[in-house]
């Protein structure tokens, strides 16, 4: 007598005519011919060197070592069922979880999440703020929403929903005092940055052809944050010139708590969501042509 495990699917087939007591039956469930079965029953009785099922009538019936078969056998698929089944419930179950820099998702996302979860309520969309404001940091999070610069991370699989545009922008009072003309005449004034985007203010300055030396010696003597989301209060307070990207001060534009009177330039960077390599697709597609489309309607 062979000693190896018999092929799963023999098992499988025989696990279906014990409990039916019909091949015909078993077939039907399995979705296979009434032959395939019949063959599959056959490899169990050439492995074992025994016959598992005697004819009872015009049926079937199981033999003394069928039984004792069927025993082990059902045990065990019906806990491997449900395994299986409460795995699948805790996948469709559990939240899909967003982490995003605190200022995408206070100026931009927290805005739009009620639509966002009204048209896609099967989400189960958890959001969190993500430990940095550049993606590529190892975390828990099923996807992450944030501006980068390609070239991205062989690990993760990218969207890219569009190209990052920054502008300066400062509040109406202060820029009453600053000819909008001349793009220079800001160095005359404090400047506002952020230590995560060191790259924004000379990327804005070279397009605008303004001094690198007169930009350097203005960053010197300004103010930097943390985070972009305080240093956009802080250009709402008046307290300087801020540089940020266009899409988390539309709405200030747009209500006229900001201003940017020297308009905005296309950096290398994308907003992107970010995605583990392992991320089943069911989820993470809905969410990414969410977000393309609420982006082409703010900006077509």
């Amino acid at each position: 007598m062979q000693h190896s495990m018999p092929p799963l699917s023999a098992l499988r087939a025989f696990e279906a005519t014990a409990r039916l007591g019909s091949v015909t039956a078993a077939a039907g469930e399995l979705s296979v011919t009434h032959g395939a079965v019949s063959r599959q029953l056959k490899s169990l009785d050439d492995h074992f060197g025994v016959a598992l099922f005697t004819k009872a009538g015009r049926g079937i019936a199981l033999t003394q070592h069928g039984e004792r078969l069927q025993t082990g056998v059902g045990e065990a698929f019906t806990r491997l069922k449900d395994s299986c089944a409460a795995l699948k419930h805790d996948v469709e179950e559990a939240p899909f979880t967003l982490a995003c820099p605190g200022s995408l998702l206070a100026r931009w996302l927290i805005p739009r999440l009620d639509r966002l979860h009204r048209e896609l309520p099967q989400l189960k969309l958890k959001v969190v703020v993500s430990e940095s404001e550049q993606p590529g940091i190892k975390s828990d999070a099923s996807a992450t929403l944030a501006f980068a610069e390609p070239p991205w991370p062989a690990d993760v699989e990218v969207f890219e929903l569009m190209p990052e545009q920054i502008c300066a922008v400062a509040s109406p009072q202060l820029m009453s005092h600053i000819d909008s003309t001349k793009p220079e005449t800001l160095f005359a004034n404090k400047l506002l940055y952020t230590a995560s985007r060191p790259q924004a203010w000379p990327q804005w300055a070279t397009a605008q052809g303004l001094e690198m030396s007169q930009l350097e010696q203005a960053l010197n003597e300004g103010q930097g944050f943390d985070h972009l989301y305080y240093l956009m209060e802080a250009a709402v307070a008046g307290l300087g010139i801020a540089i940020a990207p266009r899409l988390l001060v539309e709405d200030d534009l747009r209500s006229n708590r900001l201003v940017a009177p020297w308009g905005g330039i296309e950096t290398p960077a994308r907003l992107c969501l970010w995605l583990p390599r392992q991320a089943h697709p069911r989820q993470s597609e809905p969410l990414a042509k969410w977000l393309k489309r609420e982006l082409d309607y703010e900006h077509c």
